[in-house]
């Protein structure tokens, strides 16, 4: 199967891409160019195409679809860790741009294909807003209310999806933590008593994987997480992350007491489907 695969060698990108690879499909990586881009690119010299563009380009985009069976829509400016070194929140046009705007390129090049290929998208838990209040898991039916600009962008872009005329499926992930996590004083917003579900970033490659290759997921919103034995409260994970730095568990005044956007999942269903 031929797959198109944007934001390749981010987070998540690089976990989907190991597991499309080893899953024998052809692999064409959409991203900036950008010197940490070109280090990730190559490693998988020989395995796989690789196209630089910018999603503010139709043209690159128009390009990068061409011939493709499937899309995977990972690339979006998001408000913490990104690794272009500019959060959503702080220049929200110029993510927009990117998200929202990217992801309209994107459909629109699908769709003036002979065959339009089938596209996932990638949300996120964050499009529940706060829930801290709410009866735990959360569900793919529950309302969303996106307080901030990244998860408006999310739910902009799948409303547009869903009224695109396109085979999609969404699915919207819980915190998928890198592989090599860093000091962020974004971890410092997060309440230690707010409920937060993690997913390795290998289990969302592998569901990306089975969800490319699958029958029964489109027309769905799937949730994506680590399941019951990755839920926790966040004084658990942060505590986990300080000391496994080196640095040790700091005092609660250090954390924010306003309520974080995550929560635990009901993944059932995907974890069924895929």
């Amino acid at each position: 199967m031929r797959v198109l695969l944007t934001g390749a060698f981010g987070n998540v990108g690089t976990s989907a891409l190991e597991a499309l690879l080893v899953g024998g499909h052809q692999v064409r990586c959409f991203d900036v160019r950008n010197k940490a881009n070109e280090r990730t690119a190559r490693r998988y010299q020989g395995r796989c195409e690789v196209h630089w563009g910018d999603l503010r380009s139709a043209d690159d985009v128009a390009a990068a679809v061409r011939d493709q069976d499937v899309v995977i829509h990972l690339a979006f400016i998001i408000p913490k860790m990104s690794v272009t070194g500019v959060e959503s929140e702080r220049r929200p046009d110029w993510a927009r741009a990117i998200n929202v705007e990217g992801t309209r390129h994107l459909v629109e090049a699908m769709l003036a294909q002979p065959t339009p290929p089938e596209l996932i998208f990638s949300s996120s838990v964050h499009v529940y807003g706060r829930t801290q209040n709410h009866q735990p898991p959360l569900t793919a039916d529950d309302p969303v209310d996106p307080l901030e600009h990244y998860s408006k962008h999310k739910i902009e872009c799948e409303e547009m999806i869903r009224a695109s005329g396109l085979t999609w499926a969404i699915l919207r992930f819980a915190a998928a933590m890198p592989l090599d996590i860093r000091p962020d004083t974004g971890m410092f917003d997060v309440p230690l008593e707010n409920r937060m579900e993690y997913v390795h970033t290998r289990d969302v490659g592998l569901a990306l994987l089975h969800a490319a290759t699958s029958e029964t997921i489109w027309g769905k919103t799937l949730l994506i997480g680590g399941g019951p034995r990755c839920q926790y409260h966040f004084r658990e994970i942060a505590q986990t992350i300080l000391e496994g730095m080196g640095v040790g568990m700091l005092p609660e005044e250090a954390f924010s007491r306003v309520q974080f956007c995550t929560d635990w999942m009901d993944t059932a269903e995907s974890q069924r489907l895929l």
